[in-house]
């Protein structure tokens, strides 16, 4: 980056609008054409703008806060492999190796921007694939014990090469998938996508030259970092810990795992230390090391400058320090097909051990799974069908109010979940219900945010697999606040008696079978007692408290109106 160039205010600003609009865009073109409806409707994906040493220039509003240490490890590989020499315009590289750390699904696309014949940076995206090969089918499995059982890795190859499609890697995606015109499909969106915003940002660095793009660049991160900073610096400097789990890795259910961090503020910089987390698990529940680092930079960016568009600059002042070997720095070859898993309450727990430091600010947990389901089968005509969707949650009650109903994981970010209707038309599936889950947040003076109550009425013959967590350790309250309640599975079979299930893999029901997912509630915040009694009144009359549970947890009692005699 350029760093001696002047660039005028009023240019910095155009710069910054700009390169987050060429996120954007991308991710727009992303969804219209693409063929999996995790991508287009969940939006389970995120895009941005790489420069030539893999630093994140913007990455796109909504995209998901676990991919925020990602993009860049994608393309600082294929530096690294093929260095920037390597490039040539019309080349678009394919990456989804466990050097990014997350389960194969998650793939990334890039092609680099070449202005004048020079290599100015690359445009990027990852999307999650409805497939990519392997002994797992859909999410939640944890039958793997290595990364090789778990799909095709492809590291930084080139899946076009000067604008020739590579026809053997891509007969060799296609007969390794089990939706080839899916996932194919993904990819051929995904493709578009960076070949717009490096389109884009050629035209931006056409217009302004790159030494001035560039140096705008730097004056936005170097204003993320002033901003941030100035916002540890209000922090009491200390050193802070916490500790929770997990229920299990998915294998030795009576085993939990260990959650434990350890956060140092210092002056203007924050620390995030994981050196005490669980060892990896001989199960798929493990991330590389970008997962470690994407949780702590979630947390740090929701403390920090939750309003700024994501960019380098946002994490100058975080120092991460993450051993090999661990649930969230797993060694090469280890299984990482849960690798979201664990997130959700690494996230939690960084915020917990810094209530103390900010109690006006720190919210009680939330939901903490990345939840979902995966239906598995055959349609009546004899086509594969695989049915995945998100579902949300409630999260933590917070120090000036309630939780949110029915929210995704703060992993998640904005992504949605399918509609219902969609479901149906496409897959051989009924939903029977799909409602606010009664009495699941947390008691508190802030009462934790509704989880949701799903039933899904099968039509066929299929398998399911149900990974819930949370389901032992439940979302926590803060400051007296009570637990949320747990994320749980009912199998209701058409014939024999229902049976709970937290996790199991390629479950077999007949058609008529139902399967009710209850998601866990957000936890309180305060004393309940403190709660204002209108509050609850409303909560009762709105259905999302009980009377009965009214008067154990907030000492809440009906009033009844006198009766008025006639004269």
């Amino acid at each position: 980056m350029t760093k001696n160039v002047d660039a005028h205010p009023i240019t910095v600003e155009v710069v910054r609008n700009s390169i987050v609009a060429y996120a954007d865009e991308m991710g727009n073109a992303l969804c219209k054409a693409a063929y999996n409806m995790m991508i287009y409707e969940v939006r389970d994906f995120c895009c941005g703008l790489i420069d030539t040493k893999g630093r994140m220039i913007s990455q796109n509003r909504g995209g998901l806060p676990i991919f925020l240490a990602d993009l860049g490890v994608a393309v600082e590989d294929g530096i690294k492999r093929w260095g920037l020499d390597g490039f040539k315009p019309g080349d678009i590289m394919i990456m989804n190796h466990e050097v990014c750390g997350q389960h194969l699904n998650n793939v990334v696309i890039y092609a680099p921007c070449f202005v004048d014949g020079e290599l100015v940076g690359f445009a990027a995206n990852r999307a999650h694939w409805v497939d990519i090969g392997g002994m797992r089918i859909g999410f939640g499995s944890s039958l793997t014990t290595e990364i090789f059982a778990e799909g095709l890795q492809l590291r930084s190859l080139k899946i076009y090469e000067e604008g020739k499609r590579n026809e053997t890697l891509w007969q060799i995606i296609h007969d390794n998938v089990r939706f080839p015109d899916a996932s194919l499909g993904d990819l051929r969106a995904q493709v578009a996508s960076c070949q717009l915003g490096a389109r884009r940002y050629g035209e931006l660095i056409k217009r302004y030259g790159r030494a001035t793009v560039e140096a705008c660049i730097e004056r936005i991160w170097d204003q993320a970092d002033r901003a941030v900073r100035q916002v540890i610096e209000k922090i009491p400097d200390g050193i802070y810990e916490a500790e929770s789990a997990l229920d299990n890795d998915g294998r030795s259910l009576d085993q939990p795992i260990r959650i434990k961090v350890t956060v140092e503020i210092k002056g203007s910089t924050m620390g995030v230390d994981f050196s005490e987390m669980n060892p990896q698990t001989h199960s798929p529940l493990n991330s590389g090391k970008s997962g470690g680092i994407a949780a702590a930079r979630v947390a740090f960016k929701a403390i920090t400058s939750p309003d700024l568009d994501v960019n380098e600059g946002c994490f100058r002042a975080l120092d991460v320090k993450i051993p090999e070997g661990t649930i969230v720095s797993a060694k090469p070859g280890t299984a990482i097909g849960l690798w979201s898993i664990a997130l959700p309450t690494t996230i939690d727990t960084i915020l917990k051990a810094l209530a103390p430091a900010l109690p006006n600010m720190i919210p009680a947990a939330h939901k903490g799974d990345m939840g979902g389901c995966s239906f598995y089968g055959f349609k009546p005509d004899g086509t594969r069908f695989l049915l995945l969707n998100i579902f949300g949650g409630g999260w933590g009650g917070r120090p000036s109010e309630d939780g949110e109903d029915a929210s995704v994981s703060v992993c998640q970010g904005d992504v949605r979940n399918s509609p219902v209707e969609l479901q149906e038309i496409r897959y051989p599936i009924m939903v029977d219900e799909h409602a606010l889950r009664d009495d699941s947040g947390g008691p508190g003076k802030f009462r934790g945010g509704l989880g949701v109550r799903i039933t899904y009425r099968t039509l066929v013959p299929c398998k399911v697999t149900i990974n819930c967590e949370r389901t032992r350790v439940p979302p926590w309250g803060l400051a007296g606040g009570g637990n949320g309640a747990h994320n749980a599975a009912i199998i209701k079979p058409t014939e024999g008696p229902e049976r709970i299930v937290f996790k199991g893999t390629e479950i077999p029901l007949d058609a008529g079978d139902r399967v009710t997912f209850l998601t866990a509630g957000g936890g309180g915040y305060g004393d309940p007692r403190d709660r204002t009694r209108d509050s609850t009144s409303n909560d009762v009359a709105q259905g999302f408290v009980s009377a009965e549970k009214a008067s154990e947890f907030y000492g809440w009692t009906k009033t009844v109106a006198p009766k008025v005699r006639s004269a």
